[in-house]
Parts: C-alpha cells; sequence; structure tokens
C-alpha cells in the first residue's frame, strides 16, 4: 500500500472497449488542465507548491513518479488510465517517462510560477 493517494478511478469494460469516469472523485476543483507527451525517456517535474494540488493520469504508457513529502520518500509507476495520483502541495515530485506516455495532469489552481518551490528536502544527516 502506498502512503501517497492513489485512486482507482470507476472503469466499465465490454467488448467494445473501457470507459473511465472522473466524475466527482478529486478532492478539489479542477481550474487547470495540461497533457505531457513525446517527453520520452525524460525527467519532468523536480517541484513541489506552495498550494496547489494535482491529480495525475497516464492515459497512456508508463510514467514512474518519485515522491518526496519531507518524511515519506516513494517511487510509483502510473501505467493504467484508471489510477490516478494526488500530488498534494507538500509533495516534492519528479515524472519519468517511457516511450509513447501521455499524462494528464489536472490543478487545483491556475498556473502561477511564484508559488513553486524548487529546492527539494533535505535528506537527514545519516542517510
Amino acid at each position: 500500500m502506498s502512503h501517497f493517494a492513489i485512486l482507482n478511478l470507476p472503469t466499465y469494460d465490454d467488448t467494445r472497449g473501457a470507459l473511465t469516469v472522473l466524475e466527482k472523485a478529486l478532492p478539489f476543483e479542477v481550474v487547470r488542465s495540461y497533457w505531457i507527451y513525446g517527453a520520452d525517456g525524460q525527467t519532468r517535474g523536480g517541484h513541489r507548491h506552495t498550494y496547489t494540488r494535482q491529480a495525475l493520469v497516464a492515459v497512456s504508457g508508463k510514467v514512474t513518479m518519485y515522491m518526496n513529502d519531507g518524511v515519506t520518500e516513494e517511487t510509483l509507476v502510473l501505467d493504467h488510465p484508471s489510477k490516478c495520483l494526488l500530488v498534494e502541495p507538500k509533495d516534492w515530485h519528479t515524472m519519468s517517462f517511457a516511450d509513447n506516455a501521455v499524462l494528464l495532469v489536472m490543478s487545483s489552481h491556475p498556473y502561477n510560477r511564484g508559488e513553486y518551490i524548487d529546492t527539494p528536502y533535505e535528506r537527514p544527516a545519516n542517510d
């Protein structure tokens, strides 16, 4: 079980394919959505936020997430469009993209570069 919140979104499968629903599933109102693609083999992110919450879904392919909330570090894999990772403002995160991956990001606030925190958490001295 992950320390970080992963929602398993309702998904309906039949012979015609699958449909995943994101209705009333997030603990915040989405005011900004964007997707990242063409980042084959790249790592992006490397920050946390002052107040923005995010929900991330790999709608295609695989994205490996490194998460650190200052207490717990964990690496998670988003590899199915029914898995949604909640990223809280305190969560330092990086995203590593497999070939052809597409990551949908839904944010609680509009873009504001001023609320990004680019300094990672310090590791304890005994590490």
